[in-house]
């Protein structure tokens, strides 16, 4: 038997940001980072929660939140007998809040809800039951998955994506290809996860060069959102697949920005999953076709709606700047060396993998590796 469920409410569209006033609460507290508290962006969120008597900011969010953040957000969480925690930025502040609430409502009894409001289109962290944290000293991100991290409520604002720079607009947009694209072909894929991949791709292989070349296109930003929203409905139901198991490892290693090492394996990865690199393998090919007709690529077969899908995201990479090895990414060849075999056993080991449509040994993970590894 199979079940799928979406349990966070969604706020989009005009006036959005209103649902924040819905807010009824003696303690509120909002995580984000320091860039979005200094910008005034954390105020202006403030301004919406006129339901709350006493709001307090954590504005020490980091990329890739370590373990560390975790405990000193929990510390300032308990500290301030927060009652409902809003969680304002990318995936790392949504992420690290999902963290510090799960632990805080643990510890305290109390049910405390979190609200998402991301500022970039991306993670699809605002519906999902994942988080991830970053043990540095191990080299190692840590994917938790548990309902209890699902946001009660996501708030998609798009005015608040008008100013995210290119090179994060290219990188978050990749990130929801990926989510999209492994859903798609996930193991655990199904009609319903199927309906919301197929959307999110449609609308993310439109809006996306056009988000990146021009941020003020305001239709491009909200689709993007609407994008990134429904590819994390997607994975949420039916995990991902091999591209983030080594991802997650690129960055706990290399701090390769997320959704950018998903971007940098992306092609590699769907064409090792649909068997291009010899006998075609069902039904991911077929699958992978079906969403390059989708998008109005040639498919007069499988293998080549496949082939020319792979190609359409290599010139995306292109297009967007996305770096097409890890030596134009700031890694060393010395660098890679050193933790090669670990990321292999990581991404091996990766929650993620376990719905790869194509099993893997160590030796294909290293196939992957070698279309990046020019040095």
């Amino acid at each position: 038997m199979q079940k799928f469920k979406i349990s966070t409410e969604v706020c989009f569209g005009a006036d959005s940001l209103s649902a924040l006033k819905e807010i009824k609460a003696e303690n509120a507290a909002i995580f984000t980072d320091a860039f979005l508290a200094k910008s005034g962006a954390a105020d202006k969120i403030a301004s919406y929660m006129t339901g709350c008597r006493n709001i307090k900011v954590y504005a020490d969010i980091k990329p890739d939140p370590p373990v560390e953040l975790i405990a000193d957000a929990l510390g300032f969480l308990l500290d301030a007998n927060s009652d409902v925690v809003v969680a304002l930025g990318g995936g790392s502040s949504i992420d690290a809040a999902k963290s510090t609430v799960l632990i805080a409502r643990k510890k305290t009894g109390k049910d405390i809800p979190l609200i998402a409001v991301p500022t970039t289109s991306g993670t699809g962290s605002e519906v999902t039951s994942f988080a991830v944290i970053t043990d540095r000293q191990a080299g190692v991100k840590y994917p938790l998955v548990s309902d209890e991290l699902l946001p009660v409520k996501a708030i998609l604002a798009g005015e608040l994506v008008a100013s995210v720079p290119p090179q994060i607009t290219a990188d978050t947009g990749f990130d929801v290809l990926t989510h999209a694209l492994e859903a798609y072909i996930s193991t655990a894929a199904n009609d319903y996860s199927d309906a919301l991949a197929e959307k999110a791709l449609e609308l993310a292989f439109e809006y996306l060069p056009a988000a990146y070349k021009n941020g003020n296109d305001a239709v491009a930003r909200e689709k993007m959102h609407t994008a990134s929203c429904l590819a994390g409905m997607a994975f949420n139901a039916v995990s991902l697949g091999v591209n983030h198991g080594i991802a997650h490892s690129f960055g706990a290693h290399f701090h390769i920005p997320h959704g950018r090492a998903n971007g940098m394996l992306l092609p590699y990865v769907m064409w090792y999953n649909a068997g291009l690199d010899g006998v075609a393998l069902e039904p991911t090919v077929t699958r992978l076709a079906k969403i390059a007709k989708l998008i109005g690529l040639p498919a007069f077969n499988a293998k080549t709606g496949a082939q020319n899908l792979v190609n359409k995201l290599k010139n995306m990479q292109r297009e967007l700047g996305i770096p097409t090895s890890l030596k134009a990414a700031g890694v060393t060849k010395e660098q890679y060396a050193q933790v090669k075999a670990h990321i292999i056993e990581s991404a091996l080991n990766d929650a993620c993998t376990a719905t790869n449509p194509r099993k893997l040994v160590g030796k294909d993970i290293e196939n992957i590796l070698s279309n990046l590894d020019k040095f």
